[in-house]
């Protein structure tokens, strides 16, 4: 409960920033929208914390430099017939934004802000499981709530592309509980 109102709490701030942003006028478009409104500086920063490689623009040393491909792991997602499809995945996305940039269906009903379990995957390779970070209390509470929960489960959302996951292998489970679409109401204790 306490992190579906956090969630709510969230998106309403996203709401408002999009409001206010939409009012602002073209000439201040320029100047960052937290030197514009500095009461919300608290929020600076944590909106992308989960994708530290995140930019809308490239340096110069990013341009014309390197070999292609580094930036890039290869993912096996693996539905629930057994068919495989392989991908190309970018350092820095997180396996629910490649599947669905990939046409492959992992739900991902909460967009990634751990208010579900949907986009629940399982890593074949234990090895690879390690090589991931902890998950976070928050995501082990979602992780409570999937539908055939294992040993090696994670929520898509939360594993990030990084050059030792390269080769990883998911398998996408038979369901979801998607709770908000399937009408799970909590009872009261």
């Amino acid at each position: 409960m306490l992190v579906a109102r956090l969630s709510r709490v969230g998106i309403q701030t996203v709401k408002q920033g999009a409001r206010e942003f939409m009012r602002t006028p073209y000439s201040q478009c320029r100047q960052s929208w937290f030197e514009l409104h500095p009461e919300r500086k608290a929020f600076q920063g944590t909106l992308f914390q989960k994708h530290y490689l995140f930019s809308t623009t490239t340096s110069g040393s990013d341009v014309g430099v390197g070999s292609e491909g580094n930036d890039m792991i290869s993912v096996t997602f693996v539905d629930k017939d057994g068919e495989e499809k392989h991908i190309k995945v970018p350092v820095g996305m997180s396996m629910l934004e490649a599947a669905h940039e990939n046409d492959i269906e992992l739900e991902g009903g909460c967009e990634g802000s751990l208010a579900c379990s949907t986009c629940h995957v399982i890593v074949i390779d234990v090895e690879h499981y390690n090589k991931l970070e902890d998950p976070t209390d928050e995501e082990n509470g979602m992780l409570d709530l999937a539908f055939g929960l294992t040993e090696t489960s994670r929520l898509g959302c939360q594993v990030i592309a990084r050059p030792e996951l390269d080769g990883i292998h998911l398998v996408i489970p038979a369901a979801t509980r998607n709770f908000a679409v399937d009408g799970f109401v909590p009872k009261p204790h």
